[in-house]
């Protein structure tokens, strides 16, 4: 099963380990939509750039802390680029500083999630994910 309207999730993480466990909870929780991974901010800019068609459908997850250009960087360069600026970003992170969720929320983002420990609890929380996206229509 699909996500509703989403046909592709961007996966922006810099650590292996979280990218094997997020792979795995998507597999898991019968995420169907296609999976893109890209290691930073920089990879990810220039993915969404290069391929503008691939952005109608597309979902992306956001870690904030990686190298080269942040989450949040990120998101600014997103949100003040016409073609960019309505892609749903939900925030998968670790940091549970309030300064990172408020400037995340000022950015548009459309969740704030934090990464659970154990991968069986990331699957849980992908369920809810899924079915949540399930019922949102996307411009």
């Amino acid at each position: 099963m699909s996500i509703g309207a989403i046909e592709r999730l961007l996966l922006v993480e810099d650590d292996d380990i979280d990218v094997m466990n997020v792979e795995f909870a998507f597999q898991d929780a019968a995420l169907n939509a296609e999976l893109t991974v890209k290691r930073n901010g920089e990879e990810a800019l220039e993915w969404l750039r290069g391929s503008p068609s691939l952005t109608k459908g597309l979902l992306v997850l956001l870690d904030l802390n990686m190298p080269r250009m942040s989450g949040l960087e990120l998101l600014r360069e997103m949100r003040g680029d016409d073609a960019l600026r309505r892609v749903p970003v939900v925030v998968l992170t670790t940091s549970d500083h309030e300064r990172d969720r408020i400037e995340a929320y000022d950015l548009a983002v459309a969740g704030y999630l934090l990464k659970p420990l154990a991968t069986s609890d990331l699957t849980a929380m992908l369920v809810r994910f899924r079915d949540y996206w399930a019922m949102n229509e996307l411009p």
